[in-house]
């Protein structure tokens, strides 16, 4: 259930999947698919995945559908795996946010 207060616009660096965690790209208005726990994370790809060079919307604040990469429990803090799915953060892990629903690998959930 996406309830987004800010989403921004920018260019797909490489390639962004659909519901996945996003971090800045190495140019401004650029975007890449987080690759890594420790990562700075800026939102979460909306629903239409980008190619490299295409326009790819970044859920920034709010309630954003997100892609589980492993079991993840509501109101756990939640990081990137190494593609840009959510998962389970641990200390040293950068926080991307809270998942709203439960859920396990490859299920979209919500994630404040």
């Amino acid at each position: 259930m996406a309830r987004m207060i800010l989403n921004t616009n920018g260019t797909a660096e490489a390639a962004v999947p659909a519901f996945t965690i996003v971090k800045p790209g190495a140019t401004d208005g650029s975007w890449l698919a987080a690759a890594a726990a420790t990562d700075l994370m800026a939102g979460v790809s909306e629903s239409l995945a980008a190619a490299i060079g295409e326009r790819v919307d970044v859920a920034r604040v709010g309630i954003a559908d997100v892609l589980y990469g492993g079991t993840v429990s509501r109101g756990q803090k939640l990081t990137s795996d190494a593609s840009g799915p959510a998962v389970a953060a641990v200390a040293g892990n950068h926080v991307k946010g809270t998942p709203e629903i439960s859920g396990v690998v490859g299920a979209i959930g919500s994630v404040l």
